[in-house]
């Protein structure tokens, strides 16, 4: 026979309709990694993209800076659970470090400092529907969180919003990447629950 605390109750969902399935609404921002915090400073921080011909350009911080920022006003959801509403980031669209790029590729590789990597279809960061964020809240991103640079993709689940990113790699198949291989969803949709594999 289970034995709770007094006044355990478990979560309450929300009946909010932004609310993805299977969801709770969280006022924090938990801090969940695959390993270590990385600590880059922005002199030292690159960001590459490959295409799958092996073509690459490469932005320093102050080039990224020169892309134009722009608001992101959005919410986020974690695979373990837990949705955060209203998030304010900045950071440049994908759109534009796409701009004079010649790819057919269906699929991406983010990397990341550290070693951490996810898969995306492509057309999940096109179309103003993905971006490299430097700042959380009016600040600069926090080092846990990601910063000094993450990929951010909200309308998937948060570990394809890949932290410490300095890469993208084009690839004509999909491959998975760190998650996936250990049985996460290929995706990760989650209004779809595209939890697991």
């Amino acid at each position: 026979m289970a034995i709770f605390s007094p006044g355990f109750g478990g979560r309450r969902r929300s009946t909010n309709p932004a609310l993805p399935p299977g969801q709770y609404e969280e006022h924090g921002f938990p801090v969940l990694t695959a390993g270590p915090t990385q600590r880059i400073r922005t002199d030292d921080w690159r960001f590459t993209l490959t295409t799958e011909s092996g073509a690459s350009k490469q932005w320093s911080w102050q080039d990224l800076m020169d892309l134009g920022p722009e608001t992101i006003d959005t919410n986020i959801h974690c695979v373990t659970s837990w949705s955060k509403f209203d998030t304010h980031w900045r950071g440049v669209s994908v759109d534009k470090l796409m701009d004079g790029v010649d790819t057919k590729a269906g699929f991406v590789m983010a990397g990341s400092y550290g070693g951490y990597t996810t898969n995306l279809p492509v057309a999940d960061l096109l179309g103003g529907k993905a971006w490299i964020a430097f700042e959380f809240d009016g600040e600069p991103l926090a080092a846990e969180h990601g910063g000094p640079a993450r990929l951010l993709v909200p309308h998937l689940y948060f570990w394809k919003s890949a932290k410490w990113v300095n890469s993208l790699r084009f690839m004509e198949h999909d491959q998975q990447g760190f998650w996936e291989a250990l049985g996460y969803h290929d995706h990760g949709d989650p209004w779809l629950e595209e939890r697991y594999s």
